[in-house]
């Protein structure tokens, strides 16, 4: 074992301010000079991660404290992006389990820690963000005991020391009232509690591939734990295929990677024990092996959980194609989602029955919308199709996921919030009175999951909270209706005209502007009724020679109510698909010709 070192991931539930206490342990650490100014969440880089707030991909840092190297890895900390968090626990022996001191354990705290104590990692409790108003720090450290005792925890690691502090204000404590002075607290407990990496330095180099990194210059860096023996620049190794049944290939070390604060540094060798990136590979992915024997055996991979939804991207098929994207075939979207299996383990990426068209499998919407739209910003065009939730047969039944819901909402918004929940089919299985708010626990089918989170917005103002967790599979729920209106859509191709959209809005609430591209078959706005119209959005106000165009049509239109990614991907129905561009995001049906689709609908395809 290696004295020096300590390995640990940092795991919470989504905004319990994981990344923000990684930037104070970067600063206590040295990572910044005296006189550099320190970037707020530095590690969240992805442009994404950076817009929404949230973290995406677990990602790994290294702190020096006096004379000890703290490797770190930073987790998400959203449930759509649990697969990065569980092959991140693979490299590490301890993980600082962060809770906000106000809001307490929650749902993804649970799916995290979980799967720390299935590991068997060293805890260390974090009771964060305590200078928050009606911050409750004893009472959320006797929660989290609970929680330990409901996963049931060893003796040892239901004994997991504790500190107290603020993230943002960079201070811990060993004990609530003491100095609020540096990070040393925590430090301390992590050297003291979290074991020495177990690594068996005596023998033959071998490591199991836990991430992928990408140079320019290099080409891809498999990053991993060393679990034993010394790797050096130069070093003959193979890689042990854990997709292709135990294949072994030759390669040889080019290059060898400590990380150092927020970046990288070539070393010319690496030790048992540590967290390196590798480069030298014509083709590695996450879960092969590397070793130097050609005759050693794959390391074993942990079984990711499962996909619980399925969506479907195609070729873009509609008018305005290649008008606002360049890559738009068939060939270039399935190398594009091919790239994203290497790096990407908890999505599954197949072809369908129908040519240009592929099937990917994930978590939640979440994980899919933040590939859509990475793929956009790339100049891909793609069309997507809704959620559907991914069924077993067991025991000769049809089987469906259903998920834990909680959800938090002011006391004057819960009959609104029961209510929908009724309408989805969901079984109320707590609900508790907080301070200012009413805790509500439900048992909900993925299905009825689908389009949840933006009701509970709508209904609250932007006041409810809501979280999810996987439960298991149960007896398909029969029929779910998640959205209660129709849509609106264009009978005719053009630009739209503030005279066309006049006499649309009295149909319903218009989802485009005036001077917009619209095409036949795409969808303009909502009806509230629970039927499909037909309008013609680019109609243009005949001409006389005493009124000019724009005369009485420029005031009383309101403004278009424009979806993000994620809520138009959870409104559209069966019937109907969302066309993501560079520029654009426009809902549109699956048959485009009103005559067709009727003729369909009629057919009872």
């Amino acid at each position: 074992m290696n004295q020096n070192i300590r390995n640990i991931a940092i795991i919470a539930h989504v905004d319990h301010g994981k990344t923000t206490l990684v930037d104070q342990l970067l600063k206590e650490g040295g990572v910044y000079r005296a006189n550099q100014a320190v970037e707020v969440r530095a590690m969240d880089s992805m442009d994404l991660e950076k817009e929404k707030g949230i973290t995406i991909k677990a990602k790994n840092t290294s702190v020096h404290w006096k004379g000890k190297i703290v490797n770190i890895l930073d987790t998400p900390g959203h449930a759509d992006f649990g697969g990065e968090v569980e092959r991140a626990l693979r490299m590490v022996d301890g993980v600082l389990l962060v809770i906000d001191a106000y809001d307490g354990p929650q749902a993804q705290t649970r799916f995290v820690l979980r799967k720390a104590l299935a590991h068997g990692l060293k805890v260390v409790i974090v009771i964060n963000k305590i200078d928050r108003p009606n911050a409750d720090p004893a009472k959320m450290y006797d929660k989290v005991l609970e929680l330990l005792m409901e996963l049931e925890a060893t003796e040892e690691q239901f004994d997991a020391p504790v500190v107290y502090g603020s993230g943002r204000d960079g201070y811990m404590m060993y004990k609530l009232g003491e100095e609020k002075k540096d990070m040393t607290p925590l430090f301390q407990t992590i050297i003291d509690h979290v074991p020495p990496p177990f690594a068996k330095p005596e023998e033959p180099f071998h490591m199991l591939v836990s991430n992928i990194d990408w140079s320019d210059y290099v080409g891809r860096i498999a990053v991993g734990k060393i679990l034993g023996g010394v790797i050096k620049v130069g070093d003959p190794l193979f890689v042990i295929r854990h997709a292709e049944g135990g294949k072994k290939v030759r390669s040889k070390v080019t290059k060898i990677f400590e990380f150092t604060g927020l970046g990288q540094r070539e070393v010319e060798q690496a030790h048992a024990g540590n967290i390196i990136g590798l480069a030298g590979f014509e083709d590695v992915d996450i879960g092969d092996t590397l070793d130097v024997r050609e005759e050693a055996h794959a390391l074993p991979f942990t079984q990711i959980d499962p996909p619980t939804l399925e969506m479907q991207f195609a070729v873009n098929d509609g008018p305005l194609v290649g008008t606002e994207g360049k890559l738009v075939t068939s060939r270039q979207i399935r190398e594009r989602l091919m790239r994203e299996l290497k790096t990407n383990v908890s999505i599954y990426i197949d072809d369908a029955d129908r040519a240009g068209v592929f099937n990917v499998k994930a978590r939640g919407t979440m994980q899919v919308a933040v590939l859509v739209e990475t793929m956009r910003r790339e100049g891909f065009e793609i069309l997507v199709s809704r959620p559907t939730v991914i069924e077993k047969i067991v025991d000769g039944a049809r089987h469906e996921p259903y998920e834990t819901v909680w959800i938090e909402v002011p006391d004057e918004c819960v009959g609104s919030i029961m209510q929908n929940l009724a309408n989805r089919k969901g079984q109320l299985t707590n609900m508790e009175k907080l301070t200012a708010s009413t805790m509500i626990e439900a048992t909900i089918t993925t299905r009825g999951l689908i389009g949840l989170e933006i009701d509970v917005i709508n209904a609250t103002s932007g006041r409810g909270i809501t979280s999810h967790l996987f439960k298991e599979y149960g007896p398909y729920a029969g029929e779910v209706l998640t959205r209660m209106t129709g849509v609106i859509t264009a009978t005719e191709p053009g630009e739209t005209t503030t005279y066309a959209l006049l006499m649309c809005q009295e149909r319903g609430k218009l989802f485009i502007g005036p001077g917009e591209q619209v095409y036949e078959g795409m969808i303009v706005g909502e009806n509230p009724r629970n039927e499909d119209i037909a309008v013609n959005a680019v109609r243009e106000k005949a001409l006389t020679n005493f009124r000019s165009q724009g005369s009485g049509v420029a005031t009383g239109l309101i403004p278009a109510a424009k979806m993000s990614l994620e809520r138009a991907l959870e409104y559209i129905a069966a019937d109907e698909l969302l066309e993501v561009t560079p520029k654009n995001l426009r809902l549109r049906k699956r048959i485009l010709n009103t005559g067709e689709r009727q003729k369909a609908k009629k057919s009872g395809k």
